[in-house]
């Protein structure tokens, strides 16, 4: 199966990406995201239950890498979950899980974009991270295989500077297993809570699912990166937070600011402590331009249905990229860099990549033996955490995550009637 379902017309993409390139994208996604990002928030919610929240992430994470996986190799075409819903649900369930999957993950690139500009340059985060989101765009306009190239060396670094503190922390003076005390004062809300917020850091393995149409052999190729890029994002998290925990402890880590730059310096590192912010920066930088290319990917699958304008839908003659979906998402992704706080759109972005893979289970459920459906548990797993997760989120998260997602539903619904009323 190649390109089934893409309008006539339309253009076809080029397969350029190998199970490598593939793992990289999925990497550059999810642990520039996380480690960076998360730990902190996810702390101050789960406290000493922090390591069985990032256990319980990577479970409900692993259960929808699962059923991503058996859907992407059945149905290898650009928009990842909003193609296997449509097709399995039926039209609304696509619509709907492309709307939360564009809706939060645009907000995950906004916060990924200042994440860069406040670990490099604090006073000017919000123009460093709009230099940055055009900097990635006109990197991803130019094709994907450089988009691919350059993951690749940013994810290099990133594991570097990763390696060093834990290293650096596990072996100082300071540490004292004593802190980590799992589960001493955790509570079942604050693990529930803690695990949406750190699910915003494995969402990254549908990046690669979303490049269906870029992969080559994608019905052995990306059963096989999804779970990889997953397996070793997991083991990076478990090594970092646990070496982070020894020395600042589950309290200290939720009221640090820069959790690995502190942990650093408790650990008698203080040399390593800007090394460690350029690192979030290029973490952040690779989060960035997966995120990008992924939202631009399910844009495109949209606007080929007329859920978006029909002119996102083009793919650049030459560089064999949706070139107009990309300068659209771009530009929003800039202007909210110019305009929002980065606090506040993780657990938003985590809602609504929850509601996505909800859909994602439930379209796995429906899969025969034939084609490759996974064990029944896991789809079923994977559902009841989604919905677990995501209702455990600040209750501010979800309200406005619910009113996002009625509005998309609303969107369609008039589409629907104004098409209707076309044909009588």
């Amino acid at each position: 199966m190649n390109t089934a379902g893409v309008p006539a017309g339309a253009g076809a993409m080029k397969r350029r990406l190998g199970v490598p390139d593939a793992v990289m994208i999925g990497l550059g996604s999810m642990i520039g995201a996380g480690i960076f990002a998360a730990l902190g928030p996810a702390a101050g919610a789960a406290g000493s239950g922090l390591l069985i929240a990032l256990a319980l992430a990577a479970v409900v994470a692993y259960c929808n890498a699962m059923s991503s996986a058996r859907l992407a190799a059945l149905y290898p075409r650009s928009g990842g979950t909003y193609v296997y819903g449509r097709e399995r649900l039926g039209d609304f369930c696509g619509y709907l899980a492309g709307w939360a999957f564009v809706v939060g993950k645009t907000a995950s690139c906004a916060a990924m974009a200042l994440t860069v500009g406040a670990y490099l340059w604090p006073g000017q985060a919000h123009a460093l991270a709009v230099a940055a989101v055009l900097a990635l765009t006109a990197v991803n306009y130019t094709g994907v295989r450089k988009s691919a190239l350059l993951t690749r060396v940013i994810v290099a670094g990133v594991l570097a500077v990763l390696a060093a503190v834990a290293v650096a922390a596990l072996t100082s003076a300071a540490a004292d297993a004593s802190r980590l005390d799992i589960g001493a004062d955790a509570t079942v809300g604050g693990v529930l809570q803690a695990a949406g917020l750190l699910f915003f850091a494995f969402a990254g393995y549908a990046r690669i699912a979303t490049l269906g149409e870029e992969v080559r052999d994608p019905a052995r190729a990306i059963p096989r990166a999804i779970p990889i890029a997953l397996g070793i994002t997991l083991a990076v998290y478990a090594l970092v937070a646990t070496a982070v925990l020894t020395v600042l402890g589950s309290g200290g880590l939720a009221d640090a600011t820069a959790p690995l730059p502190d942990a650093a310096r408790a650990a008698g590192a203080d040399w390593l402590s800007p090394v460690v912010r350029v690192g979030g920066a290029v973490a952040a930088l690779g989060s960035l331009l997966a995120l990008i290319l992924g939202v631009s990917r399910t844009t495109l699958a949209m606007a080929r249905d007329g859920h978006l304008p029909h002119l996102l839908a083009a793919v650049h003659p030459r560089f064999g990229v949706p070139h107009r979906a990309e300068l659209a998402v771009g530009a929003v992704v800039a202007v909210l860099a110019a305009t929002i706080d980065v606090r506040g759109v993780i657990g938003f972005s985590s809602f609504g990549v929850l509601a996505y893979y909800a859909v994602a289970n439930a379209s796995a459920w429906t899969l025969t033996r034939e084609e490759g459906r996974p064990n029944r548990l896991v789809p079923v797993i994977g559902l009841a955490g989604c919905a677990a997760l995501a209702f455990a989120l600040p209750p501010v998260t979800v309200i406005s995550g619910a009113v996002v997602l009625m509005l998309g539903a609303a969107v369609y619904g008039v589409r629907k009637a104004r098409t209707n009323g076309s044909r009588h």
